[in-house]
């Protein structure tokens, strides 16, 4: 089946992030009615002859990323008067442009409308497919629409990768809700597989083994996911790592730290801390007060502050004093006896 089509590469890309022409379904889609025999919109042939199914009957594109390929769509009118044919890609504004989406084609002639697809820069590789729609409006005598399928490739390398980002760990009732992100850092189509594991201060408390999510996930998309813990230990420090793989070698992993106490047992524990240390503190302020009270020399202390008193009265008054001096001097009425 002979194709013609021109490829040229340009650095501008379309600002959209829409994927081509929908999925590989809308090919397969129910067609509208046909066009009447008063008009018909095909792939323009290269050689010039009337377009046919047999000839060109879908176009073919196929460009790695950051090229822009063109082609041309092919409206004839055999009929006696002008028809006015309105165009339009099955997913407006993506990577599809047409040169102009309103034609009037005059009796007995055929248009060629030029269009460009652009991919862009990070468009995965793979396959595409679409249409090109012609329509006819009503009441005037060519009603109806045509739909041309449009098939496209992007080329290039597959890489596949994957990443597992914002772990979190909450308690929620008896349970626990583990709560990630998992983002295609790639170029490919991802359906990832998830698996758990948690180590406690005593060995394992979860084990997951790797099973299918119900999500698949485009290039550079990310989503929000989580994963319900039924009976997380009630008291216990625990790492937790999640491992996500997919095709292609995918693969990434994180962890996180989860803790958890009862508030019972944390009272507990603090009681018996403030009792523990408390006690002996106690115990040493009272033994250090009898001890104080008992220590040798504390009742001669107190004797001597006595003496010191009596010490400090006043001495005999008149001859006692005379009589004390003279006994010392050895000149008293006691001396000379």
């Amino acid at each position: 089946m002979p194709s013609r089509t021109r490829t040229a590469v340009s650095g501008a890309v379309l600002a959209t992030a829409a994927v081509l022409l929908c999925s590989t379904a809308a090919a397969a889609r129910p067609a509208a009615a046909p066009a009447p025999p008063g008009w018909s919109a095909a792939p323009a042939p290269g050689d010039g002859a009337a377009p046919g199914t047999a000839d060109r009957p879908y176009f073919y594109l196929e460009g790695a990323p950051g090229t822009v390929m063109s082609d041309r769509l092919s409206l004839s009118n055999p009929t006696g008067h002008t028809v006015t044919v309105r165009l339009r890609g099955s997913t407006p504004g993506a990577w599809l442009a047409l040169a102009s989406t309103e034609v009037k084609v005059p009796p007995h002639t055929r248009a060629s409308v030029p269009f460009t697809v652009t991919v862009p820069r990070d468009a995965a590789p793979g396959e595409r497919s679409g249409s090109l729609l012609a329509t006819r409006g009503r009441g005037t005598g060519a009603e109806g629409r045509d739909a041309v399928p449009v098939h496209l490739r992007v080329t290039g390398r597959p890489l596949s990768a994957l990443t597992v980002e914002q772990v979190s760990v909450r308690r929620r009732g008896p349970a626990a809700l583990i709560r990630y992100t998992l983002v295609n850092r790639g170029n490919t189509v991802l359906a990832p597989r998830l698996a758990v594991r948690a180590d406690g201060l005593f060995g394992p408390v979860l084990r997951r083994a790797p099973r299918a999510l119900p999500t698949t996930l485009r290039p550079g998309q990310g989503v929000g996911l989580t994963e319900t813990w039924a009976d997380p230990p009630r008291l216990d420090a625990v790492d937790l790592r999640l491992t996500a793989t997919a095709g292609g070698g995918a693969h990434g992993s994180a962890t996180a730290t989860y803790t958890t106490a009862p508030w019972g047992a944390v009272a507990g524990g603090m009681l018996l801390l403030v009792t523990g240390v408390g006690g002996p503190v106690v115990v040493r302020r009272r033994r250090r007060a009898r001890g104080a009270s008992e220590v040798p020399g504390a009742r001669g202390a107190e004797g001597a502050g006595t003496a010191r008193g009596t010490a400090g009265e006043a001495p005999p008054p008149g001859g006692d004093r005379a009589d004390a001096a003279g006994q010392l001097a050895g000149t008293g009425p006691g001396a000379r006896s």
